[in-house]
């Protein structure tokens, strides 16, 4: 089974430098690639990122002696050009939106491996391919990896692999459990367990609007203005650590005490349109909790259920099955008209998504 791991390396200035430069020259054989490519769908001919790659490699890498610069890891422009073929595959198959032009200092990254060969990682030291050995802050597993990917948020810099390891049985507690989702309670389980929303977005807010004010006033272009750039990034990358953090450690209870896990197949995209909802929904991070179920529960060896999009659990009665017509988001107790039926209306969700669960 495939695990993956992300953490921060402790580089030093000239490193920081060499990553800065790793991750330029990415940025610069992408948007190559991309504007070839569509000038070449314009004139009516099927580009490919293997065409594209060969004639980089032929014609163009030989006049931009910089992309050879001592401790420049060649192998970035081969990734450059499959992280373009990837977005144009998603983009065709109407999984995502057409590729976009990468912009310096945003989302800068780059993957690098060793030739075919395999990469030891362990302790809090790596050695990367031409790049050399860098530092972690954390120790790393003693195993080895295929290729690495740097990654840049806000001025820190990250290593991210994926690596092998034997599938272990586990043991669960409970066999099926529901899992209700929500504004207010993050998750109601049928167990009676609930964790709430910490709503970690809504109590920086304040200091968000505040950092983009002084930002916003700054000259463009000057050192003042990039210090408050980097001030604002770093609050945006702690919001989204803590927010994760929280989903981890709720998906990790969940997979390693559960055989079954229910979940409802959200709309996301869709919720978060209501403009009165639409900040709390996105503080919540409903998809990113999805995903780490789906991976976690290979990990644990647990069983994830999807609920139909339209499955009524928070209007059907727990009890005796009675479906309500109306039932408004105000209404926190759910109320049978039907047996009489008393109970909260995110517990009662969760009950009707472990009885599907238990039918499945």
């Amino acid at each position: 089974m495939l695990l993956s791991i992300k953490t921060k390396l402790n580089l030093t200035p000239e490193q920081k430098t060499l990553m800065n430069k790793h991750a330029g020259i990415a940025r610069f054989t992408y948007n190559w690639g991309l504007a070839a490519w569509n000038n070449l769908y314009k004139d009516g001919l099927k580009p490919n990122k293997f065409i594209l790659k060969k004639f980089f490699n032929n014609h163009v890498k030989t006049e931009y002696t910089w992309i050879k610069e001592k401790g420049i890891c060649q192998k970035i422009t081969q990734y450059a050009f499959d992280n373009l073929g990837t977005a144009f595959d998603r983009y065709f198959q109407k999984l995502g939106k057409r590729p976009t032009f990468k912009k310096k200092g945003k989302h800068d990254s780059f993957t690098i491996d060793a030739s075919g060969k395999t990469i030891p990682i362990g302790g809090t030291r790596v050695k990367l391919p031409t790049i050399g050995w860098v530092k972690t802050y954390e120790g790393l597993p003693h195993t080895t990896t295929k290729s690495v990917t740097i990654s840049r948020t806000a001025d820190s810099w990250f290593i991210a692999f994926a690596y092998e390891v034997d599938k272990s049985p586990s043991t669960h507690q409970v066999d099926v459990v529901g899992v209700d989702l929500g504004v207010k309670m993050l998750a109601s389980l049928s167990t009676g367990v609930t964790f709430p929303n910490p709503k970690h977005y809504k109590k920086q807010l304040s200091k968000l609007q505040r950092l983009s004010r002084q930002l916003a006033r700054k000259e463009k272009g000057s050192n003042n203005r990039h210090k408050a750039k980097i001030k604002l990034a770093k609050l945006h990358a702690r919001i989204t650590n803590i927010r994760k953090d929280t989903l981890h450690k709720i998906t990790t209870y969940l997979c390693k005490n559960h055989a079954s896990i229910v979940v409802e197949d959200l709309n996301v995209s869709g919720m978060v349109k209501n403009h009165k909802l639409s900040q709390s929904i996105a503080d919540c991070g409903f998809y990113e909790f999805r995903r780490q179920l789906e991976y976690k529960c290979k990990k644990f060896a647990s069983e994830l259920i999807i609920a139909d999009r339209f499955y009524p659990s928070s209007k059907t009665c727990s009890s005796c099955g009675h479906k309500k017509e109306v039932l408004k988001l105000s209404e926190r107790i759910f109320d049978c008209d039907n047996c009489g039926f008393c109970l909260d209306r995110d517990l009662n969700a969760a009950l009707n998504l472990k009885a599907l669960g238990c039918s499945v």
